[in-house]
């Protein structure tokens, strides 16, 4: 589905009246979603990554091809429970799995832990409605 693009970037700050505002089409699927075969979205819940920009409601795209790497914003499958944490290997047998929120604590992978990663978070889409209602 094409949308309406406005290609000049829209200032946060103040407007400058002098530039031309060009028009084109945009398809999300194509600016969000880079390898379709390997991504999947994914409905946030809780509160434990609200700090790294990601509330609950939130639609994240996931994709499965990507590497994980220390800093990554992932999706994990713990002990048969999902769960998105910012990924910090320490090295190859100390992982933690850090949220983004004070009140909550980090995990620390273990052997005897069933873990898995299912894919590096790209994007979050929120509905800004909801993100003001709550402040």
């Amino acid at each position: 589905m094409l949308l309406t693009f406005y290609k000049e970037g829209v200032e946060c700050g103040f407007p400058s009246p002098a530039r031309d505002f060009t028009e084109s089409s945009i398809d999300l699927n194509e600016e969000l979603i880079h390898r379709p075969n390997s991504t999947f979205v994914v409905r946030a819940r809780g509160h434990s990554m609200i700090d790294a920009g990601i509330s609950p409601g939130d639609l994240i795209i996931v994709d499965r091809s990507l590497k994980p790497r220390h800093g990554s914003v992932i999706v994990a499958v713990l002990d048969g429970e999902l769960s998105i944490k910012t990924l910090s290997i320490k090295s190859k047998n100390d992982i933690l799995l850090q949220s983004a929120n004070k009140n909550y604590e980090d995990v620390h992978v273990s052997e005897e832990m069933d873990f898995m990663i299912w894919g590096i978070c790209t994007y979050v889409i929120h509905d800004l409605k909801k993100l003001n209602s709550s402040l």
